[in-house]
C-alpha cells in the first residue's frame, strides 16, 4: 500500500496531520510494503523538514497513492478522480456547506471513508480529536471567566508550544466562586473534565449543583439521564432514547437558573430537544453567562439558540444579547459570552496528532490488512467508487439533488 498524506487546504488552514513524522517512520519499518509520501506543506504543526528527518519522502503529485489521509474535508477542486480518501467530511448531517464536495466526490468516482463512522462491534467510535477539543475548550472556558472578572489574563493555548507548556498558564488562576455545568460524558466531554479536574475544580452531584451554593469552584457534569425525560417513564431507560431521542423532553431549565458557565460537549440533532430556547434567555434569572459551545452546531439547527456562527482560533470570542436576540461586545454585564470554534484541537496540534495517530496506526490502518476484508471499514465508507453505501442512501438527496 502507498499511502498519501495530504496538505490541509480548507480554510482556515488546519495544522494537524493524520500521522506524525516518527508515526510514518515506524509504519514503514514494521510493514516493508508500505510506503508513505507526504505533500509539503509550510503551515503544518510538523515541518517538512522534520519529515524528512525521518526519512519520509516529500511530493506535490500523490495521484500514484492508493490511499490519501487528510484531516478537515478537501476541496472539491482539490479530490484527485478514482482515489480511495480518508478524513472528516461533515457530510452525514448533510452539512449544507459540504454538499459541493460531496457532489464531486460523486461525479468523479472516489471511495470515502469517514473518521467519524469508524465504530466497534458495540457502536462506539474508535478515533477522534475530541478529548483534545474538550481539553482546549475547557481551557478557553477558563480564560473567559478571567476576562469577564478581571481576576487573570490567560495566554491562549495556540500561543503555548505544547500541553505542558500550557498548564504553566495555570499559576495565574485566582477564579471566583463559579458554578460550571458540563454537558455529556463521551470523549470531548472527558477531556473538558480532565481539564477542570486538571486545575482543580471540585465535581459535585446535579442535585447539589443544583440546589446548594459553594465557597469554592465547582463543576457537575451531566449525561443523558440528567437532561431528558419523557412523563410516563419512572426510570430513564437510556435505550429508548437513542431509539427515539424526539419523544422525550429537556430537564436542563434548572441549570440554567443555578450555572454561571456551560460547557457543551454532546452529540446532538433535530431529533434532540434543545437545552433551552430564546425566550427562556431573556427570563430575569437566567443566570449563565459564558458558554463553550464545543459542539458547535450553528443556529437554528443548533442546541443552543445563541450560537450564531462559528468562531475561529484568530477570534475566538462573540457576545449575545439576549433581550435583543443580538450579536455585541463580548464580556459586558448584559452580554452572554460565546466560544464556539469548531477546529480547537487545532490550537494544541502536536499533541492532537499524536493522539490521533495512534489511534490510528493501532486500531483503523491494520484494517485494510485483513484478508477477508473490513466491517468496520465497509460501515464507515460513505461513498464507494462514486456511489453512496447503502447505509447512507438517506443522503441521496443531498448527494445528488442540484
Amino acid at each position: 500500500m502507498k499511502i498519501g498524506i495530504l496538505r490541509e487546504e480548507k480554510f482556515p488552514r488546519d495544522s494537524r496531520v493524520p500521522l506524525t513524522p516518527s508515526q510514518c517512520k515506524f509504519l514503514m519499518e514494521r510493514h516493508p510494503d508500505t510506503e508513505i509520501v507526504v505533500q509539503p506543506c509550510k503551515y503544518r504543526c510538523f515541518t517538512n523538514e522534520e519529515f524528512a528527518y525521518q526519512d519520509i519522502k516529500m511530493n506535490e503529485d500523490l495521484t500514484d497513492c492508493d490511499l490519501l489521509l487528510g484531516v478537515k474535508e478537501v476541496p472539491a477542486d482539490k479530490l484527485i478522480a478514482g482515489k480511495t480518501y480518508m478524513f472528516f467530511s461533515h457530510t452525514i448531517k448533510k452539512q449544507a456547506q459540504n454538499k459541493k464536495m460531496m457532489q464531486a466526490i460523486i461525479e468523479k468516482e472516489i471511495t470515502l471513508i469517514d473518521y467519524e463512522c469508524l465504530k466497534d462491534t458495540k457502536g462506539k467510535r474508535i478515533i477522534a480529536f475530541g478529548r483534545w477539543a474538550g481539553i482546549v475548550g475547557a481551557y478557553h472556558t477558563i480564560r473567559m471567566i478571567g476576562f469577564r472578572t478581571s481576576r487573570f489574563r490567560l495566554r491562549q493555548m495556540i500561543d503555548c508550544l505544547n500541553f505542558a507548556e500550557a498548564q504553566k498558564e495555570l499559576e495565574k488562576l485566582d477564579l471566583p466562586n463559579t458554578k460550571i455545568v458540563l454537558t455529556g460524558t463521551g470523549r470531548v466531554s472527558e477531556g473538558a473534565a480532565f481539564m477542570l479536574d486538571v486545575i482543580g475544580i471540585k465535581k459535585v452531584s446535579p442535585y447539589n449543583f443544583c440546589y446548594n451554593e459553594f465557597d469554592e469552584p465547582v463543576y457537575t457534569q451531566l449525561g443523558s439521564a440528567d437532561m431528558y425525560y419523557k412523563d410516563e417513564q419512572e426510570k430513564f431507560d437510556a435505550a429508548d432514547y437513542h431509539a427515539h431521542p424526539d419523544l422525550y423532553e429537556s430537564a436542563f431549565y434548572p441549570f440554567t437558573k443555578a450555572a454561571d458557565v456551560m460547557i457543551n460537549g454532546i452529540y446532538w440533532d433535530k431529533r434532540i430537544p434543545v437545552f433551552f430556547t430564546k425566550e427562556q434567555m431573556k427570563e430575569a434569572d437566567f443566570r449563565i453567562k459564558t458558554i463553550s459551545d464545543i459542539t458547535c452546531d450553528i443556529a437554528p439547527d443548533s442546541s443552543i439558540p445563541c450560537t450564531v456562527y462559528a468562531s475561529s482560533i484568530a477570534d475566538p470570542y462573540y457576545g449575545y444579547h439576549p433581550a435583543s436576540e443580538s450579536l455585541m461586545q463580548t464580556f459586558l454585564p448584559e452580554s452572554i459570552d460565546m466560544m464556539a470554534i469548531d477546529n480547537l484541537p487545532n490550537e494544541l496540534p502536536r499533541d492532537a496528532s499524536e493522539d490521533f495517530g495512534n489511534m490510528l496506526v493501532s486500531r483503523v490502518l491494520p484494517e485494510f490488512r485483513k484478508a477477508d476484508g473490513s466491517s468496520i471499514l465497509a460501515k464507515a465508507t460513505i461513498v464507494s467508487a462514486g456511489k453512496l453505501c447503502e447505509d447512507y442512501l438517506y443522503m441521496s438527496d443531498y448527494a445528488y439533488s442540484v
